[in-house]
């Protein structure tokens, strides 16, 4: 039977919700504390079982968004919602209030009046300038918060508050790992070395991501790898054209799954396969077979120096 996830009310670039069908089965059972190490929309976080759940990413705006949505009420969050939207007159059409709005919002930074914006701006996106101002334009006659996204709110908001969530704002390399327990399972969904976009260009008051970015996160898993703490990793091994040799020499002692990056079907553990022009993988330290119900960790201790 298809399992019916919850949905994200962001539309966060990079989210995994389409592919939660494939990598949510492949993460550990019994869980303790789960670390979404680069939380970005929480449609992973969201959706895993787990005693304890550590949201993190480095945008404060996001930590501070969801913490409003688990600490009000959902009537509150609603009236809020509506009241912002008569007041500035906010529709598909009303460029003028949406731009008015904005720069109320760059003033006071109420991180409810920002969900507000990012449901009338372009694609529903999130997007700053370097003063960390929103800088997202209208969503001219596309968006607008519909029936269909109140619905999506709703329920994501229920869900929320049915979860033991711990929120954390720190760089990945400063999150301490040193409380952490074979138990314990850690998700990293990074920016992608080889694709560039609006997350991970470091033009948006935000730390960008470059090789040195990217060795620092390898030797971190290595580190969980030793302690022997669970993790997986997603990120793409080849993108139109370009290889991530980097990715692709480190990931040689964990297991590999092959994602379809077309979200249909999936074929985990298998090699040299590319869709589309983009080869998707979730990188284990665990193996996954019907006879390991219990995920235990069975990775190679063969380390290879990428300092």
């Amino acid at each position: 039977m298809k399992k019916n996830y919850v949905k994200s009310p962001l539309n966060y670039i990079g989210g995994k919700y389409k592919l939660l069908s494939q990598i949510e089965p492949i993460f550990p059972k019994n869980i303790n504390k789960f670390v979404d190490l680069f939380g970005g929309g929480l449609n992973v976080g969201i959706n895993v079982k787990a005693d304890k759940i550590i949201y993190n990413d480095i945008i404060n705006h996001l930590i501070d968004l969801f913490k409003e949505f688990k600490e009000n009420s959902l009537e509150d969050i609603l009236n809020h919602i509506e009241d912002r939207i008569d007041e500035y007159e906010l529709s598909k059409e009303n460029e003028f209030g949406y731009k008015k709005f904005r720069k109320y919002y760059n003033i006071t930074k109420r991180s409810l009046d920002l969900y507000v914006l990012i449901c009338y701006s372009f694609n529903y996106q999130i997007r700053f300038n370097n003063s960390h101002e929103f800088n997202n334009p209208f969503g001219r006659n596309r968006s607008s918060f519909s029936p269909a996204l109140k619905k999506k709110l709703i329920r994501f908001i229920n869900a929320l508050d049915k979860k033991n969530i711990e929120f954390s704002n720190k760089d990945f390399n400063k999150f301490d790992i040193s409380n952490l327990s074979e138990n314990d399972f850690v998700y990293c969904d990074p920016p992608y070395l080889i694709t560039t976009g609006s997350y991970n260009d470091g033009k948006r008051g935000f730390k960008g991501w470059s090789e040195k970015e990217e060795v620092q996160l390898l030797n971190l898993l290595d580190k969980l790898d030793e302690n022997k703490i669970r993790f997986a990793l997603s990120n793409v091994l080849e993108h139109k054209g370009r290889v991530n040799d980097l990715l692709l020499k480190w990931s040689d002692k964990y297991f590999i799954h092959e994602l379809n990056s077309d979200y249909s079907n999936c074929n985990y553990q298998t090699k040299n396969k590319s869709i589309a022009g983009s080869r998707e993988v979730l990188i284990t330290n665990y193996r996954t077979t019907s006879n390991n119900k219990n995920n235990v960790i069975e990775s190679s201790q063969l380390k290879i120096n990428i300092i």
